[in-house]
């Protein structure tokens, strides 16, 4: 009988880390037009603190065994998602992204904020 349910068996199983992973991703790409002066700075602190969301939910699945262990990453996703959130407003302001660029993202990260945080109260 198929119940429709497919167990997690990695963290790629897992929304929360594939929607990660996909905005990381579109900041890497809307962050390839930053200015070469930023190179070093906003483009390189925004591409870790977004790619800094996935890792730690990968680094917390792979530490399950331990639920706390795997909340306290699910945490640290959130903390670096919220680093990202702030990167996000100063390439809008700097007029390095559109306001539609800026509309498209931003709310993909409240989205995926409230996801980890139901995830780290439900789990276990």
């Amino acid at each position: 009988m198929e119940t429709g349910f497919n167990p997690i068996k990695s963290f790629m199983d897992l929304e929360v880390y594939r929607l990660a992973h996909k905005l990381a991703m579109d900041v890497f790409w809307i962050s390839a037009g930053f200015p070469v002066e930023e190179r070093y700075s906003l483009t390189d602190q925004i591409r870790r603190s977004s790619r800094s969301v996935a890792a730690n939910i990968a680094e917390g699945w792979g530490k399950r065994k331990y639920p706390l262990s795997f909340k306290k990453q699910l945490v640290d996703a959130n903390g670096s998602l919220e680093e990202t959130k702030s990167w996000i407003m100063f390439a809008r302001d700097c007029k390095y992204i559109s306001i539609e660029q800026f509309d498209s993202l931003f709310p993909d990260y409240e989205t995926l904020g409230g996801k980890l945080w139901r995830l780290e109260e439900r789990w276990k």
